[in-house]
């Protein structure tokens, strides 16, 4: 049903649409106005990283975020599994062509780019499939992402799928007036620890200092499909003190 609602529906179009729509709203008025700040955060300081005089970026993950993987998503339907990681490398080195932009995708591109905003990758698809990947964004009509300049992939230094360091080596590079991913952890990787229940989860990512940020250079996009929004049985999501039944069948 989630593969249903993100890659078919109506609903699942209108949704990235009006995404990268307040996405580009946002960082267009920004690059009028130069902020000081990027809207990275500096985990050693826990406070926004310093713009200065350094150009304008705006940071995406790639997979259900700049592209929908529907070839790979259907097959990994169609065999009746999530995920399987051989099937996955193969996708990022032969995809090319089989995924497609998301709703929204290019014009966003296209309109950050007009204005002076550099998009940039940031993305957990593996640094030696890094050919075939930016062959998979550029196929899509997404542009040029060049590995190691606005591609940053997981492998590009020690921290395997935290994206942490990748986005502080772009802060040092660029001024980040906005940032978009499916996960949480496409912002900081503090949201992603395993050890933390749905709903403290919840908890820590719209609370202070976080909530003010959710739309305000901060951009997620839904994914209903796979990853750590969906974890979680039913006494997790469905605290005790909610529970109810009919008082008869």
């Amino acid at each position: 049903m989630g593969q249903q609602w993100l890659y078919g529906s109506a609903e699942g179009a209108i949704a990235a649409r009006q995404t990268f729509g307040a996405l580009t709203s946002y960082a267009l008025a920004k690059a009028k106005t130069r902020p000081a700040d990027s809207v990275i955060i500096d985990e050693a300081t826990g406070r926004p990283v310093p713009c200065g005089n350094k150009p304008l970026a705006a940071v995406f993950d790639a997979d259900e975020t700049l592209i929908w993987n529907v070839g790979s998503m259907r097959w990994f339907a169609m065999q009746g599994k999530d995920f399987d990681p051989a099937t996955w490398d193969q996708w990022e080195k032969t995809g090319t062509g089989k995924a497609l932009a998301m709703p929204g995708a290019l014009e966003a591109m296209a309109a950050l780019r007009a204005a002076g905003i550099t998009p940039i990758a940031n993305t957990n698809r593996s640094t030696a499939n890094a050919k075939g990947s930016e062959a998979t964004l550029a196929a899509a009509g997404l542009g040029d992402f060049k590995h190691g300049e606005t591609l940053f992939l997981m492998g590009d230094d020690a921290t395997g799928s935290s994206k942490d360091m990748r986005r502080a080596t772009i802060a040092a590079r660029w001024c980040v007036v906005a940032m978009a991913g499916d996960q949480l952890g496409d912002f900081r990787n503090a949201f992603n620890k395993p050890e933390l229940p749905p709903l403290q989860r919840r908890t820590l990512a719209t609370a202070a200092p976080y909530d003010g940020l959710w739309g305000n250079g901060w951009f997620l996009f839904a994914n209903p499909v796979y990853g750590p929004s969906i974890r979680g049985g039913f006494d997790d999501i469905f605290p005790a003190e909610t529970h109810w039944e009919p008082d008869t069948l």
